[in-house]
């Protein structure tokens, strides 16, 4: 983080849950919003753009430091469009530009649907929504599968079979583990991250389904007052992200709008990603 950025945290209050939320910078608000990817992922990225805009990042509810009273509730989409839209009413500072990628880009179509008054763009970075998908039921059968052998303790397994489902070319295998090298067993994760064990387990057991069985209301991002732009990563394609990405923008009546890099480019090259965030937000 640039030591001349300054970074106000907070917290909010909503029925089941507790908020963590960082704001820096000022100018237009801008909203950097992942699942299960949290503030510190959008970290470089914040700081970037908070030159020239104020920057609001939160952990999605369950997630890292937005504890939830039931630890084993399930995260839907419609849920955490909810949490934005109390945490843009609080800070009082929209409407917003919300960039969202992955399953926040889900939470930030949620988002435009059900409160377009605080958004007036959404950019929906590799949304992975199953439902755009002539292949829905296929799709939610694999997630399914992904889920339950989680379930089971298989965790080298459900990464593997997240990673096919994804069509993400597979790490390779240390000969003496069953899971993938890059994938550390459940022990050693717990053992070296305690929050980041508990956060996985909460991806695959209560938000993966959530995001990706979100069926979007076409019909309404279309035809609303918030500007859409579906995004997609130069280097994804083929991937699952990009035949989703392509799916909603065809079923909106648009093409797909080129990011650089990957899945999670913002994180690897945070400095050519936020000239890009800034184009495509002067873009009308």
């Amino acid at each position: 983080m640039d030591s001349k950025t300054t970074v106000t945290a907070g917290s909010l209050r909503v029925s089941d849950a507790t908020l963590y939320y960082e704001v820096r910078g000022s100018g237009p608000l801008v909203v950097l919003v992942g699942a299960p990817m949290h503030a510190v992922s959008f970290a470089p990225l914040a700081d970037l753009l908070a030159t020239d805009h104020t920057v609001l990042t939160t952990d999605p509810r369950g997630v890292n430091r937005s504890t939830l009273d039931d630890p084993e509730q399930d995260s839907t989409a419609p849920m955490r469009a909810d949490d934005l839209s109390r945490l843009l009413t609080h800070l009082d500072a929209g409407p917003a530009a919300v960039f969202g990628s992955s399953g926040g880009a889900v939470s930030a179509l949620a988002l435009a649907v059900a409160h377009p008054a605080l958004v007036h763009t959404v950019i929906a970075h590799e949304a992975p929504l199953n439902e755009v998908l002539d292949d829905r039921e296929e799709r939610h059968a694999a997630v399914e599968d992904i889920v339950a052998t989680y379930a089971s303790g298989d965790v080298g397994g459900a990464w593997a079979k997240f990673l096919k489902n994804a069509n993400i070319e597979m790490p390779e295998f240390d000969e003496s583990e069953d899971a993938p090298a890059s994938s550390p067993s459940p022990e050693a994760l717990a053992q070296a991250d305690p929050q980041q064990a508990v956060d996985e387990r909460f991806w695959f057991l209560h938000e993966m389904r959530g995001s990706t069985g979100w069926k979007p209301d076409i019909a309404a991002l279309r035809d609303g007052p918030v500007r859409i732009v579906v995004g997609v990563g130069e280097e994804s394609a083929g991937q699952f992200c990009d035949l989703t990405s392509s799916a909603l923008a065809t079923a909106l009546g648009t093409k797909p709008t080129l990011f650089p890099g990957g899945h999670i480019a913002f994180t690897e090259i945070p400095d050519v990603f936020a000239s890009r965030v800034r184009e495509v937000l002067r873009e009308n």
